[in-house]
């Protein structure tokens, strides 16, 4: 057992028994307070705490940190350390919040330095992301999609069950949970029209996925063995890729998606870490048929997550519309990492990856508008009177996600974006 994942640890620090934060988990992030000081975090109950500080009151010493590695305004060189080092910060953190330590817990004047609540900061991009990939690794996904547009008989792709389906997406405009953004333009094409149009979307559309994140360089021209690829993910944040489905639909014969995805996706703020999700792990799904051996993993494993989305209209309170799970993917994180880097592509820290969609095997555990309401066939009520398609201006759509076990719940705490009217 990793030393921090104790299920057996108590904290001194009060945490709710639905806290996304308990002392076994103790994620990664980077804050900015009210006098704009940015800088490295982890989380417990209802604080930040600031890593920064800890260093320069010397609670770290003897982990050989370099001294700036919390300083900065991501978190790339502190995963770049590597998983020995960062592993021992965390369990480092475990023991200071253990309810036994009494290093920071009878330091009045440290700890309202180092402990800061959470609604007094504002969280930013946990990492500079230089490549983003978006998988299609969820089969009930890929068969809803492949029914609505050719037949049930013809849903999947003749490659689907042979390869990790992927495409490189747009780094630059992903942002951080609490981002709002506007709603996108594009050319569409009308069901009997014969030329297209420009204008803003009319099916915009959440899409629920997992994000994993490197915390390891390859070089380019290597592979990296599916046995060996957890070596090289860090952590795990929540993903929402935002699509224009109408946009999508007329673009993205013959190359894949372009602006139907390109011009907004958002995270969490919280990376965390695969070493805290490990006891969360279980069988994935069959995978039949057999795949190549460059894909065999012996006792593959999925993530046992709970994933919620909830649309708020304007001035309204918020529905769940949605809740599925990390588990049910068909291709997991290993296998999409090895098969990333088959061909020889160099992957680097703080990498994005994300799932694709995440759909369970029952209609409330779809993870899009797309398929909630099939196509608009199907519109989902609001509590305000209302119902939707697809997603309008002025709503927020929230995802949440945790695991639980042993009473133990590890959160990632929610990414939450408002839709503006398009400019």
């Amino acid at each position: 057992m990793i030393k921090a994942n104790n299920p057996q640890l108590k904290s001194w620090i009060p945490t709710k028994a639905d806290s996304d934060f308990p002392i076994q988990n103790l994620p990664f992030g980077i804050f900015k307070n009210g006098d704009d000081h940015t800088g490295a975090a982890s989380a417990i109950g209802d604080f930040v705490i600031d890593l920064k500080t800890l260093y320069d009151l010397g609670y770290f010493d003897g982990l050989s940190l370099p001294k700036d590695v919390f300083s900065k305004n991501t978190l790339n060189k502190f995963i770049g350390l590597g998983k020995e080092t960062t592993r021992k910060v965390r369990d480092r953190l475990s023991d200071l919040l253990e309810v036994s330590n009494r290093e920071l817990q009878q330091n009045e004047a440290v700890r309202s330095s180092v402990l800061i609540p959470m609604d007094q900061v504002q969280m930013q991009l946990p990492v500079q992301i230089g490549d983003y990939t978006d998988f299609y690794s969820s089969e009930q996904h890929a068969y809803n999609v492949g029914c609505m547009f050719r037949d049930p008989d013809n849903a999947l792709m003749p490659n689907w069950k042979h390869i990790p389906v992927g495409y490189h997406g747009r780094a630059s405009s992903i942002a951080v949970s609490g981002t709002n953004f506007h709603r996108p333009k594009g050319q569409t094409i009308a069901p009997e029209a014969k030329t297209p149009t420009f204008g803003p979307t009319k099916r915009l559309d959440f899409e629920l996925e997992m994000g994993f994140i490197t915390g390891k360089n390859s070089p380019l021209g290597a592979s990296i063995p599916v046995a060996e690829a957890e070596e090289y993910i860090f952590g795990f944040v929540l993903f929402n890729d935002w699509s224009a489905r109408d946009v999508q639909k007329w673009e993205y014969v013959p190359l894949g998606p372009f602006l139907a995805k390109n011009f907004f996706s958002s995270v969490s703020p919280w990376i965390v870490t695969l070493d805290a999700l490990e006891p969360f792990q279980v069988p994935g799904p069959v995978q039949d048929p057999e795949v190549l051996p460059y894909l065999e993993l012996a006792n593959r494993k999925n993530f046992d997550v709970n994933l919620k989305v909830f649309i708020q209209p304007e001035g309204a309170g918020e529905t769940q519309v949605s809740h599925s799970n990390f588990k049910h993917m068909y291709w997991n994180v290993s296998q999409q990492l090895a098969h990333h880097t088959a061909n020889g592509c160099n992957i680097n820290v703080g990498d994005l990856y994300a799932s694709g969609t995440i759909s369970g095997p029952t209609p409330e555990a779809y993870g899009s508008m797309l398929e909630l309401a099939w196509m608009g066939t199907k519109p989902i009520p609001m509590p305000d009177g209302t119902e939707r398609k697809f997603i309008h201006d002025g709503d927020t759509v929230i995802m949440r996600g945790y695991a639980e076990k042993d009473g133990v719940r590890i959160g990632f705490g929610e990414v939450r974006n408002k839709v503006l009217p398009t400019l």
